[in-house]
């Protein structure tokens, strides 16, 4: 199978006081010209916050940004009037568009786990929009749960021919990986697992384009992302 694999000691590693952050891909100061995403996959930032600390008001444009948070709560205000707290097995998705401001404040007295991802989005200069779903894996193992996709009846709907799946699966049970796009990547949370000859350990990732099935090692959450081949 022709596959990049992408371990987790690859990532980038970015300490400073309150924040503890791994970047899968060039992030802020951390930058490797091999590593700027995967198709429209443009971040994945694995981010510990600590308690009455966070990112202050802040803009962001014509950007996909999903946030699944694993441990904690966050709270979230934005200049379209949403606020309130993200919390552990919940899912938000900001589509930016013309330009949102927000804020994500760990609000509690421990830290706040959570992956930040950015998809790049296959539509520029929309209306901003704010999601926010319960979908935690942990209650309906060994299937995969659809988070965002590019049709209106997804969860939630994204701008861009992209899929986003989440699954818990416990050891010695596997999942196929079949693509309604061209570009499968998958992100391990925790545990490891082996996609045909690999073995994808918590924090690595895979990329490949064949079907495949996935295989848990240790139980083990995954996030998939089914992803369009980009053009230029």
């Amino acid at each position: 199978m022709n596959a990049f694999l992408h371990p987790s000691d690859n990532r980038g590693h970015v300490k400073m006081g309150w924040l503890e952050s791994k970047h899968s891909f060039s992030f802020g100061s951390w930058y490797n010209p091999k590593l700027m995403g995967v198709s429209a996959l443009r971040v994945i930032n694995d981010d510990l916050i600590a308690a009455h600390n966070g990112f202050g008001t802040h803009p962001h444009d014509n950007m996909e940004i999903l946030t699944c948070v694993l441990e904690g709560t966050i709270s979230h205000k934005d200049s379209m009037g949403n606020e309130g707290g993200i919390s552990a097995g919940e899912w938000q998705l900001m589509s930016a568009g013309t330009g949102v401001q927000h804020s994500e404040i760990n609000q509690g007295d421990e830290p706040v786990h959570l992956l930040q991802i950015w998809i790049i989005p296959n539509e520029r200069n929309a209306e901003p929009n704010y999601q926010q779903i319960k979908c935690d894996p942990r209650e309906q193992p060994n299937q995969w749960h659809l988070i965002v996709g590019p049709n209106e009846n997804a969860p939630m709907h994204i701008r861009q021919q992209a899929e986003v799946k989440t699954a818990v699966i416990q050891q010695g049970q596997s999942l196929p990986i079949e693509a309604t796009q061209h570009i499968n990547y998958v992100h391990v949370i925790s545990g490891a697992v082996k996609i045909a000859e690999h073995t994808v350990e918590a924090g690595g990732a895979i990329a490949f384009i064949e079907a495949s099935q996935i295989e848990a090692l240790q139980d083990a959450q995954v996030i998939w992302f089914d992803l369009p081949e980009l053009q230029g």
